[in-house]
């Protein structure tokens, strides 16, 4: 059972088990994670997707959701809110998003 909250660097790292299957990578190192807020017994990350068509919007967020909550107090309030503004850019990709696809 765990019993503290996770801080941010902590989500951060369960959200990189997160992959988004059609790009083959995590979501971190994609650049679709904007926001990572962790209060008293809450988690609210504010995400995106490649595109606003992506078909697996929904595994992916149910997925992210999971990741937190494996690292999370059981009755911690966890919210992973799929968000469009800013649009996604490539320039939000880590070093080894951006070796992956040879940018």
């Amino acid at each position: 059972m765990i019993n503290s909250m996770p801080d941010d660097d902590a989500v951060r790292e369960a959200l990189r088990e997160v992959e988004d299957p059609e790009a083959g990578m995590n979501i971190v190192d994609l650049g679709l994670v904007y926001l990572i807020e962790v209060g008293d017994n809450s988690v609210h990350v504010e995400m995106t997707m490649t595109t606003a068509a992506c078909p697996m919007a929904d595994m992916i967020t149910d997925n992210a959701h999971r990741a937190i909550a494996a690292i999370s107090p059981s009755d911690a309030a966890i919210d992973v809110e799929l968000v469009w503004d800013p649009p996604r850019s490539p320039d939000k990709m880590t070093g080894i998003a951006r070796d992956h696809f040879g940018w």
